[in-house]
């Protein structure tokens, strides 16, 4: 069972691998740790990888799907795997095809949460960090703004960076101008079905699971 989960930022596809990593027991495998893993293993791409990020340049499609396509044709990767965060271009798309037909023949999923971008920002725009224990909360669930409910800090919570109103706003018009083609490729092909994240997170993993069981 192969899986391909697309989702703009703060939809919640991280936890969504999650739930369908343990409960179809396939291992979640995310773009961004393969790409260190890759660096940090030291593999023959992943040195290619290391010296193109060193010096400050993007790393090329073919490299990256060749360090997407070492990872997918592990062992590990058997029984399938739900890739999170590749591909990102219509380029890339077309090389997943293509890595895809050299695993051997299993079923395939295309899925995609999807959120309007307000709800986004009023999500992302409402999280507070604890710097004691590194989790996120949004504050409509902190009873106190003080103290953190994971680990007892007190006036621990901070907002990140990456949470201020101007950042989001940007990665999300980046996340539609790059993604938007890939996933007007796959529902071209009538390869990808979306599913409502504004419903619960239990709820957003129950479709998630009926459509691949459909």
């Amino acid at each position: 069972m192969r899986i391909v989960i697309f989702g703009a930022p703060g939809v919640g596809k991280g936890t969504q691998a999650h739930i369908l990593s343990e409960k179809l027991d396939i291992p979640h495998i995310s773009t961004g740790d393969i790409l260190r893993n890759a660096i940090k293993n030291e593999t023959a791409l992943g040195l290619e990888a290391k010296k193109l990020v060193e010096s400050g340049n993007l790393v090329p499609d073919d490299i990256m799907a060749g360090i997407v396509k070492d990872v997918l044709s592990d062992k590990s990767c058997e029984k399938g795997f739900i890739l999170d965060g590749y591909p990102r271009t219509l380029e890339q798309a077309r090389l997943l095809d293509e890595i895809l037909k050299s695993l051997p023949v299993d079923s395939q999923y295309f899925l995609a949460i999807d959120v309007d971008d307000e709800v986004i920002v009023q999500r992302l725009t409402n999280r507070l960090t604890c710097k004691i224990c590194g989790n996120i909360f949004n504050i409509s669930d902190l009873r106190d703004l003080k103290i953190c409910p994971k680990c007892n800090g007190i006036d621990s919570f901070f907002k990140r960076k990456d949470d201020e109103e101007s950042v989001i706003r940007n990665r999300l018009k980046v996340f539609h101008s790059t993604t938007k083609p890939v996933l007007e490729y796959y529902t071209s092909q009538g390869r990808l079905k979306y599913v409502d994240g504004t419903m619960p997170v239990d709820k957003v993993a129950e479709e998630l699971l009926q459509e691949i069981k459909a």
